[in-house]
């Protein structure tokens, strides 16, 4: 389908009621991907051949490129239909994403309560429950009759983004509990809403962290979440579509500080290569700079490496082993710690499992190697030396990737931040310290 209507589009453009027909047959996720594959002056035509009914939800799913072409070039009515069947988180993502022009153009367009509402929406902290959360929910006060609540569910559904689950809450809203649909359907027409609800309530509050509600939804299999204020009144919930972005934002977050890489907000093909060079840039020179640790070690030690030179030839699979070592270690801490699997109380757990660990390779791989060089006939002492040091630097090389994380979760960092170039660069010096001072005993330096 998709396919058909890209052929029809590029074309002539001239079958526009075929392509109309056919996006009324389309899911909207699919219809917003050919919004991606078209010519630039073609988007708004395209746009306004979409169904009056999913015009707004094709709007909400294509690239932010896309969604400013059309705000630019369409009618202030236009916009204000757009905007009016836009639930409102969509509506607030869409203006963090906007330039100062097109904001003003949006805002505009909405009526007086709505651009309260969105103000607010923006005031709340980049990172917060409050700024993913939505409004469009069902709340209903708990000295309803389970008649009452069917009733208002019926005459307010339309507007709301979900409605499994209801939010019971008092006068006040002060969040009392929860109720499923299922359960009102079940109840007695008379029975109160109180005496359903269940009050065993997960919620978070709305300058939580989005990285706490990702894990409370993945802890509680949730398929939405209450956002309360301070004094615990209800204000909007989370929907598992959001929570699915935050997964994917933090996500790529992590993976790009574990390469050495300054996030970026942009996605890779949308970003210039000037912006990316320039995350990658301080990165490079801190892990050069912090390099030079092990040309230092090298230079202490370099009259001894004169008289054993057979030294000199180990020294990279040395390094080699301990940074992949420790980049091992670092990176199930990393991945844990985000699970909550493990915490920074663990810290004594993890330094005993990891020597364990590190015990039990270094040890395969340091008889693995002795056997390899003595069939090589390097001599025995070097051999030894050698051994013995990737036996010791794979332990160390575990110790410290298992633990760096950790110590960064202590003091409020990014755990990522301790990954495998860093981790790399630390365990080099220390591999090396661990190889000359072995040699020092073995070879008598």
């Amino acid at each position: 389908m998709k396919n058909e209507i890209l052929e029809l589009i590029n074309k002539d453009f001239s079958d526009r009621q075929v392509i109309k027909k056919k996006f009324s047959d389309m899911n909207i996720v699919d219809i917003a991907e050919i919004f991606e594959d078209i010519d630039k002056e073609k988007v708004l035509q395209i746009f306004r051949l979409l169904p009056k009914d999913k015009a707004a939800d094709v709007f909400s799913y294509i690239s932010t490129e896309n969604q400013k072409l059309i705000i630019e070039a369409i009618t202030d009515k236009e916009l204000a239909g757009i905007v009016n069947d836009l639930y409102l988180d969509d509506t607030v993502d869409l203006l963090e994403e906007m330039p100062a022009n097109v904001v003003k153009k949006v805002l505009k367009n909405t009526d007086k309560t709505t651009r309260k509402i969105i103000n607010q929406f923006l005031n709340y902290p980049e990172d917060s429950a409050g700024s993913v959360m939505t409004i469009e929910y069902i709340d209903l006060k708990k000295n309803l009759t389970v008649k009452e609540a069917i009733s208002k569910i019926r005459r307010t559904v339309d507007d709301k983004e979900t409605f499994d689950i209801c939010y019971v809450i008092d006068n006040r809203r002060i969040l009392e509990g929860i109720v499923s649909i299922r359960d009102i359907l079940l109840a007695n027409d008379e029975q109160k809403i109180e005496d359903i609800m269940d009050k065993n309530i997960i919620y978070v509050y709305t300058t939580d962290d989005k990285e706490i509600v990702s894990n409370l939804f993945m802890k509680y299999d949730c398929s939405s979440l209450a956002v309360v204020d301070k004094e615990k009144r209800l204000v909007g919930i989370i929907t598992v579509d959001d929570v699915v972005d935050i997964i994917q934002d933090e996500n790529t977050e992590d993976f790009e500080i574990m390469a050495a890489i300054t996030p970026s907000e942009k996605p890779y093909l949308k970003t210039n290569v000037f912006q990316l060079a320039f995350n990658r840039i301080p990165w490079l020179l801190f892990l050069m700079i912090s390099a030079t640790l092990t040309g230092l070690v090298i230079n202490k030690f370099e009259a001894q490496l004169a008289v054993q030179s057979a030294l000199i030839a180990f020294i990279p699979m040395l390094m080699d082993t301990g940074g992949n070592s420790g980049s091992q270690a670092a990176t199930l801490a990393i991945r844990g710690l985000a699970l909550n699997e493990i915490t920074v109380s663990d810290f004594l757990i993890i330094i005993f499992k990891e020597t364990f660990i590190g015990s039990i390779a270094g040890f395969v791989l340091a008889v693995f190697n002795f056997i390899r060089l003595i069939i090589l006939k390097y001599d025995t002492m070097v051999s030894l030396t050698v051994c013995c040091s990737i036996l010791l630097t794979v332990v160390l090389a575990n110790i410290i990737g298992g633990i760096l994380p950790l110590i960064a979760k202590f003091f409020k960092m990014d755990p990522a931040l301790m990954a495998a170039p860093l981790i790399t660069t630390i365990v080099d010096v220390i591999s090396l310290i661990a190889y000359f001072s072995i040699a020092s005993i073995f070879m008598k330096f």
